[in-house]
């Protein structure tokens, strides 16, 4: 039972980062606009999480991913993942809805976890370092959600109420991941890599576009530290 707890701990560790994305979005987004530095370390931050994202692909989804499926298998999770969040980035502007940051969220963040907690039975190190990833890449993400909850007409209370319930999905997934996909390592590897295709597409559809500012070159350095954090939590688990 220890290691269900430890799955436990981490994987609320990184799913609390929802939550106190909200916070911050609360205290401080509606304010990051009104002056030039507060408006490069918004940009910087989300860039943050770009290079964070992308480090999670480069160096723990698909290497993982890679080592566990076949190329046809490969191919199939990659397209699927990025397709379906296309799918529904796409209906979601069509209908003209403003949730489509909270449910780029959910679309990486769940799959993540669950192949989190598989992960970890096998590889406590890689699953330490994945939650960590996760973390992180959930607090640009939420900060933005927060926004298009009050968007939606929601009251501030009710999407802090939201993101705080949201962020308990990735404990929930990460123990179904580990009691039923721990000796599924076809499945798990079919789950990073499909997260993996979501998750690109997101960064170049969503994060990217949004980094850049006119003579500033804060933000773009933000993902160069965001995959820095990356090469070196994987170094240390090495």
């Amino acid at each position: 039972m220890e290691d269900i707890y430890k799955i436990i701990l981490y994987s609320a560790f990184s799913g609390i980062t929802v939550f106190l994305g909200g916070l911050l979005s609360k205290f401080y987004g509606g304010d990051f606009k009104l002056t030039k530095s507060k408006t490069e370390l918004f940009h910087f931050i989300t860039a943050f999480g770009g290079g964070i994202l992308v480090a999670a692909i480069a160096l723990v989804l698909v290497p993982r991913g890679m080592e566990k499926l076949n190329l046809l298998f490969l191919i199939l999770a990659f397209i699927t993942g990025a397709l379906i969040v296309f799918l529904i980035d796409r209906k979601l502007q069509k209908s003209g809805n403003s949730l489509s940051q909270l449910m780029a969220m959910l679309l990486d963040f769940i799959p993540e976890a669950i192949a989190l907690g598989a992960l970890f039975a096998t590889d406590p190190k890689t699953g330490i370092l994945l939650a960590v990833f996760i973390g992180l890449q959930n607090l640009p993400e939420s900060f933005n959600s927060f926004q298009d909850l009050k968007t939606s007409g929601l009251s501030e209370k009710k999407s802090l109420i939201i993101l705080f319930f949201l962020s308990f999905s990735g404990v929930l997934g990460a123990i179904i991941g580990f009691l039923f996909l721990k000796d599924l390592p076809e499945v798990t590897g079919f789950l990073m890599v499909f997260a993996s295709g979501g998750i690109l597409y997101l960064i170049f559809q969503d994060i990217a576009p949004n980094v850049k500012l006119e003579k500033s070159w804060l933000p773009a350095l933000g993902a160069n530290l965001g995959f820095l954090i990356g090469m070196i939590g994987e170094k240390l688990i090495q």
